[in-house]
C-alpha cells in the first residue's frame, strides 16, 4: 500500500468517461453483484458531461491516471428555499482505498459547496456497507432519520431478480 500519495482532485471531464464507466461497472460488480451494460452507462456518464443538470464529476488522479470519481446532483428544497448536493456514484480503485482519496474528494466537494451557498451535503449507503458508513461518519456526516425508497417502473424484472438473491 502506498503511503502519502501526491494525488489531486479536479472536476471531471471528457476525458475521464471511460475511466468513470469503468468505476461504476466495476462498483455495481462489487457492491451488488450486478453486470451493468457498459453502452448504457457510458451514454449516462456522457450525458452527464455535456449537461451539469445531469450531474458534476469530481475525480481523484494519481501521475496522470484517474483513480478515483464521484457524481453530484442537486436537489431544491422548497422547505427551506436551499439547494442540496447528493453525491452519487462514489468509487476509488482498490489500490488507492483507505489512503484519503475519498476523504479529499469530499473536502473539495464541501468547499465547492459553500463557494455556492449549498445548505446540505446528502448521500445514500448501501445498508450493509459498513465499511463507507464508517468514512463517511469519520468525517462528520450523520445518519439521516429519513428511509429511502424507490419504485423502479422501467424494468420490473430487474426488481424481481435482485429481490430474488
Amino acid at each position: 500500500m502506498k503511503k502519502d500519495i501526491d494525488f489531486v482532485i479536479v472536476r471531471g471531464e471528457a476525458s475521464d468517461i471511460d475511466s468513470i464507466v469503468q468505476f461504476q461497472t466495476d462498483m455495481a460488480m462489487e457492491s451488488e453483484g450486478y453486470a451493468l451494460d457498459k453502452e448504457k452507462v457510458t451514454k449516462g456518464v456522457s450525458a452527464a458531461m455535456l449537461d451539469e443538470s445531469k450531474g458534476i464529476y469530481w475525480v481523484a488522479k494519481y501521475e496522470g491516471r484517474t483513480i478515483g470519481s464521484l457524481m453530484i446532483t442537486r436537489e431544491w428544497s422548497d422547505w427551506n428555499n436551499e439547494w442540496y448536493w447528493w453525491i452519487q456514484s462514489v468509487y476509488v480503485i482498490p489500490e488507492f482505498r483507505r489512503q484519503g482519496v475519498y476523504k479529499a474528494m469530499y473536502q473539495k466537494v464541501k468547499d465547492a459547496a459553500k463557494d455556492n451557498n449549498i445548505s446540505q451535503i446528502r448521500l445514500y449507503a448501501d445498508k450493509t456497507n459498513h465499511s463507507a458508513q464508517s468514512v463517511y461518519q469519520r468525517l462528520g456526516m450523520h445518519e439521516s432519520h429519513y428511509l429511502m425508497y424507490e419504485e423502479n417502473l422501467k424494468n420490473q424484472n430487474l426488481i424481481a431478480i435482485i429481490a430474488l438473491k
